[in-house]
């Protein structure tokens, strides 16, 4: 059935060794693998549970990590939650999370309440902005933080074990060795402060690993996020692979539906459409244009790179995606399958979509 994500899951384990083979470079290093980007899928969780350089499995949904947080806790490994909570799933958060990421006082509250209704000490790492204005208390409100942290050393049932940063995801702010520092620097006065030991200092997602590369980053940070460079082997900072790994773990298929030659440009008064933008069309003369039974709904056509290089995407509504296939070497015909490479966004929308079927190569 099409359309279909093949998984290549030795391909995986190859981009999770590389990785491996950079963070065990420091003793006390811990690797959090964020499952996310492929909704935590059972055969990769398997992977990575079975992966004894692996002490956390991370994810932005309580709905993902639900399938797995029995299987990590027998396997010795700690389930998170990235995205700050919601105080509409604090419940399942404690029952299913041993580690959540948060900002906010009221949240952390809420935790500390429900955590005493389990019986259980639920950690936290508090997180600080560093200027990507994402999520976390900015790091020039020191007083802020004071106040916060003191209201958190009251509550019985909340352990604080760090503090982190996210950069990259929103404001596309590089990860360099001035603005973890910083973090470092943050630690270390709660430390002081406090008399207490911040045991984690998480210095954010794959886009700060290439610093571990360059050996620039600060000997402070004990722990990162690896989503993307474990599934795509991309260094999310600069661009590339980081070395060791592979771009070509996941290949999306789709099946031609229709296959015409047509004008390059449409023809009559341009308006908007499906998805309310206006396009724009370069005349080509005519083309012959396939017609592939996917779309918007189940990919991102920005992120997307056919393996047939002669081959041009044009674009795509919510369920059909269209190729100009005019300079490829090959003869297709209608029911024949056009491949993908996919980056992230095509990712993450083809392992979301319930119409993406999906098959491993072991």
């Amino acid at each position: 059935m099409y359309p279909r994500l093949t998984i290549n899951l030795k391909k995986l384990q190859q981009n999770l060794d590389a990785v491996a083979k950079i963070t065990t470079k420091r003793n006390d290093f811990s690797l959090m693998i964020v499952t996310k980007g492929m909704c935590a899928d059972e055969e990769i969780v398997n992977l990575l549970l079975e992966d004894d350089i692996v002490s956390y499995l991370a994810d932005s949904r309580i709905e993902n990590i639900k399938t797995y947080s029995k299987k990590a806790f027998m396997k010795g490994k700690e389930t998170v939650l990235l995205r700050l909570p919601m105080h509409s799933e604090i419940k399942e958060v404690v029952e299913y999370v041993g580690l959540s990421f948060n900002s906010e006082i009221s949240t952390i509250k809420l935790l500390n309440e429900e955590a005493a209704r389990q019986g259980k000490v639920h950690k936290i790492l508090l997180m600080i902005d560093l200027g990507d204005l994402r999520e976390g208390i900015f790091y020039t409100q020191e007083e802020k933080l004071f106040e916060i942290v003191e209201e958190i050393l009251k509550l019985k049932n909340i352990e604080l074990l760090g503090v982190g940063v996210n950069l990259t995801c929103y404001g596309a702010i590089i990860p360099k060795n001035d603005n973890l520092s910083v973090l470092v620097d943050v630690a270390e006065k709660i430390e002081k402060k406090f008399n207490i030991e911040m045991k984690m200092r998480s210095g954010g997602n794959s886009s700060s690993l290439y610093l571990m590369l360059e050996d620039e980053l600060p000997a402070g940070i004990n722990n990162l996020r690896i989503g993307e460079t474990f599934l795509l082997g991309t260094d999310t900072a600069y661009g590339g692979l980081i070395p060791g790994t592979v771009s070509d773990t996941l290949i999306l298929e789709a099946q031609i539906i229709e296959l015409q030659k047509k004008p390059s440009l449409p023809i009559g008064e341009i308006g908007v459409d499906a998805f309310g933008q206006t396009p724009h069309y370069e005349d080509k003369g005519d083309m012959i244009r396939a017609i592939l039974g996917i779309g918007k709904q189940d990919t991102d056509e920005g992120s997307m790179e056919p393996l047939d290089k002669k081959i041009d995407i044009l674009g795509c509504s919510s369920d059909h995606f269209i190729l100009d296939i005019t300079n490829s070497d090959k003869e297709y015909n209608v029911g024949d399958i056009v491949s993908f490479e996919v980056g992230y966004g095509g990712m993450l929308k083809a392992a979301t979509s319930k119409y993406v079927k999906k098959d491993y190569i072991k």
